[in-house]
């Protein structure tokens, strides 16, 4: 099954403004989304998934009535969980 992938402005506004190798990383790792990468259901936020990407994370929901995976929010470790 093949699932659309969405992605928030926020998460397009700091995807573009990190250096191309980084962006490359990040975009090759959203697009692999549901099934690969280092992912973890989120405590407290049912229904929220995290992908680490180096020090980067992807903050995304998965609806599988309709095949999406909306990805929420990006950003560095330190800053996304604020």
């Amino acid at each position: 099954m093949k699932y659309r992938i969405e992605i928030d402005k926020r998460a397009i506004k700091f995807i573009s403004k990190q250096p191309k190798p980084q962006r490359e990383r990040i975009l090759k790792a959203i697009y692999q989304l549901p099934d690969a990468g280092d992912i973890k259901a989120m405590r407290g936020n049912e229904g929220y998934f995290r992908l680490r990407v180096g020090d980067y994370r992807i903050i995304y929901t998965v609806n599988d009535n309709v095949l999406i995976v909306r990805v929420i929010e990006v950003g560095n470790r330190g800053d996304i969980y604020k």
